[in-house]
């Protein structure tokens, strides 16, 4: 769904649309339509639309039988620190309250990651409840175009400015294992930025903006 920001107010949306979709196909269990999330650490804690979908995904009418919360957890709400903005040790404890499982994960460690994902659509998959992936993680950037996160956490960002970034962190990591060669991974970098350049290059062409696209995700073959 098209997210009118960064907060939270598509989570009911994409509840209700999925709950539509599982109605109009007799999706009686959730079984061939799910529904993911994806929060960031400071909205996930602070909006109380938040609790209010929890609230939702166990009550007859409304379940879709288990949503996916992904939170990216990299300190978005840029100018406070956590112990300043929530009484509470995680983003993620909001979740608690209709004991959904809640994993952290290290980020920078992508295969941790990929395992963890792993563990929570099986457990989407076996018990159809809500279950929470935590990106323990940070930005290396500033909240938007105009932000310099100096102004505000220059302890944290000079620490930040020391990190490897994952990619790189990660390749170093296959090409001392042997998983991959140093030419393999050079190569996978040039395709995707092959990709890149060429999506923006055809972007020039485009002259029409076309509000559908904004609005909602398509529906290819309906339902009803």
């Amino acid at each position: 769904m098209a997210n009118p920001s960064h907060l939270e107010a598509v989570d009911p949306v994409v509840q209700g649309k999925t709950k539509a979709e599982q109605f109009y196909s007799g999706d009686n269990d959730g079984k061939r339509v799910m529904s993911i999330l994806l929060h960031g650490d400071a909205a996930f804690a602070g909006q109380g639309i938040v609790y209010e979908t929890f609230h939702l995904s166990d009550l007859p009418s409304y379940t879709t039988h288990g949503t996916i919360h992904v939170v990216a957890n990299n300190q978005i709400g840029f100018t406070t620190d956590p112990r300043m903005s929530r009484s509470s040790p995680y983003p993620s404890d909001v979740a608690r309250v209709v004991n959904a499982p809640i994993f952290h994960v290290n980020a920078d460690d992508p295969e941790a990651v990929m395992y963890v994902c792993n563990v929570a659509a099986e457990w989407r998959a076996t018990f159809h409840k809500d279950v929470v992936v935590d990106l323990v993680s940070y930005r290396r950037m500033g909240h938007n175009e105009m932000d310099e996160p100096m102004f505000t956490q220059p302890l944290m960002y000079k620490q930040i400015k020391k990190q490897k970034p994952v990619l790189q962190k990660y390749a170093e990591k296959l090409i001392s294992e042997g998983a991959v060669t140093r030419q393999e991974y050079e190569e996978e970098i040039a395709k995707y930025d092959k990709i890149c350049e060429e999506a923006h290059a055809r972007s020039k062409d485009e002259k029409i903006l076309h509000i559908k696209h904004w609005l909602d995700s398509p529906w290819p073959g309906k339902l009803y």
